[in-house]
């Protein structure tokens, strides 16, 4: 779920979302200007993808329906976590997850499913809406992608592209692989890594002046 965070004088926001529900954030803060002017760093984990993609939402979906069973959000390989301060970390060794046949099946359905309910011209014009608005109307203030080479929910290469692309707008834009976590467990695998990353972004965003 998105959140945000206030201060005390809900002067700073900072937004953080997570896989697919960011564009749509965005979207509902269009009519928000009291909101918006306020957002100092935008922060998203997993995310996101720029095209609409029927195996992207179907591997989304099956990975929320079956939680911790789904092999989308078991370990993919070794992880890597300690403390930043002396560069030494600890090894966790993990086997990669393999889907299931009841996982197999279900992504082949929901992928078939999604492949006629995202192009329904009205569901498929609110996408669009949607993409647009993630594309072009960010809020002016720095940006963070925190995402992994081993997401099988969220291609990499789909985060990257979209991060160049901000980039080439002028936009501040920082991002972070975690290599080897899972989809939306970056968190769980990296604690310490991940800490210090959302802390130094936050630094950057506390200079950020408040139009």
């Amino acid at each position: 779920m998105p959140q945000c965070r206030f201060s005390a004088d809900t002067r700073m926001v900072a937004l953080c979302t997570f896989s697919l529900c960011y564009g749509a954030v965005l979207e509902n803060l269009q009519s928000r200007a009291d909101l918006t002017e306020r957002i100092r760093g935008c922060i998203v984990d997993s995310a996101p993808v720029l095209e609409i993609r029927p195996e992207v939402w179907a591997a989304g979906f099956s990975a929320a329906m079956l939680k911790k069973s789904s092999s989308m959000t078991g370990p993919t390989t070794e992880s890597l976590d300690g403390p930043v301060v002396n560069g030494t970390l600890n090894r966790v060794g993990s086997n990669v997850t393999q889907p299931s046949w009841g996982e197999c099946f279900l992504l082949s359905t929901l992928r078939k499913f999604f492949e006629i309910v995202l192009y329904v011209p009205d569901v498929n014009k609110r996408l669009c809406k949607v993409l647009s608005v993630l594309s072009e109307q960010q809020p002016p203030c720095p940006q963070f992608y925190l995402y992994s080479s081993a997401d099988r929910v969220i291609p990499a290469e789909c985060v990257e592209r979209f991060v160049e692309s901000q980039r080439s707008l002028g936009r501040s834009v920082f991002a972070h692989d975690f290599v080897s976590s899972p989809h939306v467990d970056h968190y769980r695998s990296f604690p310490h890594v991940y800490s210090a990353k959302i802390d130094e972004f936050l630094k950057v965003c506390s200079t950020v002046e408040v139009s």
